[in-house]
């Protein structure tokens, strides 16, 4: 079991990483790969202390080495669901679950838009996660909403256990989805429900009847991977010590909003990691007194 998970892999991420690992804590970052920061295409920095005229690559690649150096383990993976079980957390990355006694969110600007209804039922029939929801659905009609060609392996792993699979793919080209998938062309508009379950998605051509919704996105909104995360608009609320509503989980860099700028998430993934691992080790003595 991991001490601390990392979820993202800019500046706030590799900050939190680097200084839960100088306290002694295992910690392992998940995210994409850097070139997809925001960071990453910046042709010069010139408002970080101490390291003037560099481009975003130099610094980033700079941030990173630090970071591994110190014994950081790096995961280029998509994270799609992290579930509370009580003193620890489970987390899916790519359907391998792993689990971490605290959690710090550095996922950056969601890139991802949601649309309307998406938000107000999740867990009432919207997933990002067919693995670990799918069986919900055993017989019953789905609908598979994909940015990318990872949709693709969660709808033909609906097709083995729902009566019907509409797969509305958000990009081209589909390659290899099972013969009783059937590609819905179309651009998503609203998640239809009647306040208590998912029954159908609204399309710009037409509207699809269903049970159930899965989204298979690029980037996933902060709020879909942890249930009952408190926002602030669509950014994370937190406290001064990084702390979310949510026990032992955390958040830092611009994902919890302005300023967008690299001092600022550096420091709060410096905050964040010191509340994670005072938290973990008040943990550890609380189990040691019991």
């Amino acid at each position: 079991m991991l001490d601390v998970a990392v979820i993202g892999s800019g500046p706030a991420a590799l900050s939190a990483a680097l200084n839960c690992r100088q306290r002694n804590k295992s910690v392992t970052i998940f995210g994409r790969s850097l070139d997809s920061s925001l960071l990453f295409a910046a042709e010069k920095v010139d408002n970080y202390l101490g390291l003037p005229d560099m481009a975003g690559e130099e610094l980033l690649n700079t941030f990173y080495s630090h970071a591994i150096k110190n014994g950081v383990e790096f995961r280029e993976c998509r994270i799609s669901q992290i579930m509370p079980m009580g003193e620890y957390f489970t987390i899916n990355a790519e359907n391998e679950f792993i689990q971490a006694k605290a959690i710090i969110v550095a996922t950056g600007l969601s890139k991802s838009k949601g649309i309307v209804g998406e938000m107000e039922y999740l867990g009432k029939g919207v997933s990002y996660c067919a693995t670990c929801d799918g069986m919900l659905y055993r017989g019953k009609k789905v609908v598979v909403v994909a940015e990318n060609e990872e949709g693709e392996a969660e709808a033909n792993f609906l097709a083995d256990i729902c009566s019907e699979v509409s797969y509305v793919p958000l990009y081209t080209p589909v390659m290899s989805l099972k013969e009783n998938v059937r590609v819905v062309e179309g651009k998503p508009k609203s998640v239809q429900g009647d306040n208590i379950q998912v029954t159908g998605l609204e399309l710009d051509n037409e509207t699809l009847g269903c049970d159930g919704i899965f989204f298979a996105k690029n980037s996933m909104p902060p709020e879909s991977l942890l249930y009952g995360l408190e926002m602030d608009g669509k950014n994370i609320a937190v406290n001064r010590k990084m702390e979310t509503n949510l026990p032992r989980v955390y958040a830092a860099g611009d994902c919890t909003g302005a300023p967008y700028q690299i001092a600022k998430a550096v420091g709060e993934g410096l905050v964040a990691a010191l509340s994670a691992v005072a938290a973990i080790d008040q943990m550890e003595r609380e189990k040691q007194k019991a």
